[in-house]
């Protein structure tokens, strides 16, 4: 058998050449960070690629606002007036110029949620804000994130820290009260949050102590009429969002707190080293006139 070095049909001696593919292969000894930049770039554009981004984009998630947007302003004396009197008239007049802002919230409000309507939203906040103070009365830290928005969570467990709380709601002095709304857009025309300012005339029991068992505040056995104007915000362009308590509004014209009762500690003994001192300021002084007799 005889065997040629050229193959017999000379014309697929290119596909034959074809099999052999010349590779350029990278030095594995090379280690990528004692590369310069420019050098790291130009090994990539070598090979056809493009030089990584840094990603500049971040996603996060707003799941309520950042404080009060058109806050409700309530007018001085408001809880303290008749309707039949000069001042509660002009005040109920005052609110029903104010109203029409409020009334095209409510109207873009029902877009998302139909069946909004206004008594039974303020039943179910005034159910809300008891609900509220029982769990900061108990410190329930994990269970009161369904109920207030993470702008109040951080102010609220910061006042009720190293204290205990006793609170009592005795009754409403008047129907809790829609008495501003408003509607806003973050970011984005469809990202929606509405505030709902709720009215709360109510009477309550309230007594704080410190970590001592110091009263601070308020007392046990006296019952006060507390007038109070609480903003549920709810992030209405959300499938899942639901009303929360957001902050509370505190008037200017309204009084201010009363301060906390003033207590000392009182020693019926002074303390030991003090009584050392004295008793060696005694020795020294009966010492020196019997030396003085002696010389």
């Amino acid at each position: 058998q005889r065997r040629f070095r050229k193959h017999w049909k000379p014309e697929f001696r290119w596909l034959r050449g074809k099999k052999f593919i010349k590779i350029d292969i990278p030095n594995l000894n090379e280690k990528p960070g004692d590369l310069s930049n420019d050098e790291m770039k130009s090994r990539l554009r070598e090979r056809g690629l493009l030089p990584p981004r840094p990603w500049l984009e971040r996603p996060f998630y707003i799941s309520c606002t950042g404080g009060i947007f058109e806050p409700y302003v309530p007018p001085e004396g408001d809880g303290k007036m008749s309707t039949i009197s000069k001042e509660g008239a002009k005040q109920k007049f005052e609110f029903l110029e104010k109203k029409s802002k409020s009334m095209m919230a409510l109207r873009k409000i029902r877009n998302y949620e139909e069946d909004f309507d206004p008594p039974v939203f303020c039943n179910e906040a005034q159910e809300m804000y008891i609900k509220i103070h029982e769990l900061m009365m108990n410190k329930e830290k994990y269970k009161i994130r369904e109920f207030i928005t993470e702008r109040a969570y951080p102010e609220i467990m910061h006042n009720i820290r190293d204290k205990t709380i006793h609170w009592k709601f005795l009754k409403s002095l008047d129907y809790p009260r829609l008495v501003h709304a408003r509607c806003t857009d973050m970011i984005s025309k469809d990202n929606i949050y509405a505030q709902a300012t709720v009215r709360f005339h109510t009477q309550q029991m309230l007594a704080i102590y410190d970590r001592f068992g110091r009263l601070m505040h308020g007392s046990e056995i006296l019952a006060k009429d507390v007038l109070e104007y609480a903003v549920f915000e709810r992030h209405i362009s959300h499938e899942y969002g639901k009303w929360r308590l957001h902050e509370k509004i505190v008037p200017d014209w309204m009084p201010p707190k009363e301060p906390g009762p003033v207590t000392y500690r009182v020693d019926d003994s002074p303390p030991p080293a003090l009584e050392s001192t004295q008793e060696d300021s005694t020795d020294a002084v009966a010492v020196a006139p019997a030396s003085k007799q002696v010389a």
